[in-house]
């Protein structure tokens, strides 16, 4: 495999970086000190740094020749509200709160892209390193974008990489189209009139309004949405009623949705809506239906796709470069950078089922595999200098 070797000399310097990190996890838009540690480490090798995007973000700017083309390599920095139980030194000193999706991996990852990078300057352009708060659950990367993420810093295209726990190490998914899912969050509050449980026939019973309407939403993916396509709608939360004996004025329904094209999306949330209403107003009850499309599909466009399988052969070889895995139905907010430039995200071999990496992420037991980091890093060397080439290069 080959792995730059400047790179790999400066492994064990990644290694203590990942687990500073790790041992100090910080979530949504609080990543003060990660932030400062990102930010010191590029002034360090000599790249310009600017902070404040999305609160804490880091961007960190590096020109090499006379070339008017950009690259922006996003990498994540947040943690999960999860206690960890791993035993090693390096665990969690924030109780409640860890690393446990491989972020810490991301950002180390970048920053030994961004320091042989800098040390070489073997590319014509500028490179952008987007370091990005708030992935997990509250879109920090539509919060950069929406701050002018690409206006201050204009890119052709922009690339993210993540681990995938699963995946054998020194292999690298890179796939067109859909990789990942839309989520998008909802709420259904049906009110009713409450009253005695002895006494249903003088109630609206909101309760027998939300079974029904749980069970008829299911009718979306069985019936509504075409077979070959993808769909999930999760009820995850019902709320409603104090007593045993008392039947409750209102119930809420809450949880998530689930698709890869955006008109498959409209589909859920018109019908969603028609149902609840429709049902709602049949037994004389009322409801307000609210839908937050939080997290768009990650779709890869070809062309991005191509440079970014290229990159990743010259690094693991064609043979390790997977096109064969389908997409999954959990969401990244890297799908808001997509829908702002083109670009591609691809999946990092973490580990195999029941090895060293193998475990899933959003655990309490997960740790990144510190094995890939240079695997990483090189990725992310080769596809600036494959996109960025110089000249006769």
């Amino acid at each position: 495999m080959p792995i730059i070797n400047r790179i790999a000399e400066f492994h064990d310097d990644m290694v203590a970086w990942r687990r500073d990190i790790h041992a100090h996890p910080e979530t949504a838009f609080e990543e003060v000190r990660t932030a400062k540690v990102v930010a010191e480490k590029l002034e360090s090798f000599g790249i310009e740094v600017h902070r404040g995007l999305a609160k804490t973000g880091v961007v960190g700017v590096l020109k090499a020749g006379t070339g008017s083309r950009a690259i922006g390599l996003r990498a994540d920095m947040d943690a999960l509200d999860i206690e960890e139980r791993n035993g090693f030194d390096y665990r969690s000193r924030h109780e409640g709160k860890m690393h446990a999706c491989g972020h810490d991996g991301h950002t180390t990852m970048l920053l030994g892209a961004a320091r042989h990078l800098a040390e070489t300057r073997n590319f014509d352009g500028t490179v952008y390193f987007i370091f990005q708060p708030a992935e997990e659950n509250v879109a920090g990367g539509r919060v950069m974008v929406e701050e002018g993420l690409f206006e201050r810093f204009p890119v052709e295209g922009v690339y993210g990489l993540h681990n995938m726990p699963g995946t054998e190490v020194g292999q690298i998914v890179v796939r067109g189209g859909p990789m990942m899912a839309s989520a998008d969050m909802f709420e259904l509050v049906i009110r009713g009139v409450g009253g005695h449980g002895a006494f249903p026939h003088k109630t609206t019973d909101p309760v027998v309004v939300a079974a029904e309407i749980v069970n008829a939403w299911q009718t979306i993916v069985s019936r509504v949405t075409d077979p070959l396509e993808s769909a999930v709608v999760s009820v995850t939360q019902i709320h409603g009623g104090h007593a045993t004996n008392v039947i409750p004025d209102t119930v809420t329904l809450s949880g998530t949705t689930r698709a890869f094209l955006p008109e498959i999306q409209d589909l859920i949330e018109e019908r969603m809506r028609r149902i609840a209403e429709g049902i709602s107003a049949a037994h004389g009850a009322s409801c307000e239906f609210t839908y937050d499309r939080r997290y768009p599909p990650v779709i890869n466009p070809e062309r991005e796709t191509e440079l970014a399988a290229a990159a990743a052969a010259r690094v693991v070889g064609p043979e390790n470069v997977r096109d064969d895995v389908p997409p999954v139905m959990g969401a990244e907010d890297f799908a808001w950078m997509l829908k702002a430039r083109p670009g591609n995200y691809a999946w990092l071999g973490n580990g195999k089922d029941g090895e060293v990496g193998g475990c899933a992420v959003h655990n309490p037991n997960y740790d990144f595999n510190d094995e890939i980091l240079t695997i990483g890093a090189s990725y992310w060397v080769e596809l600036v200098q494959t996109v960025l080439a110089p000249a006769g290069g």
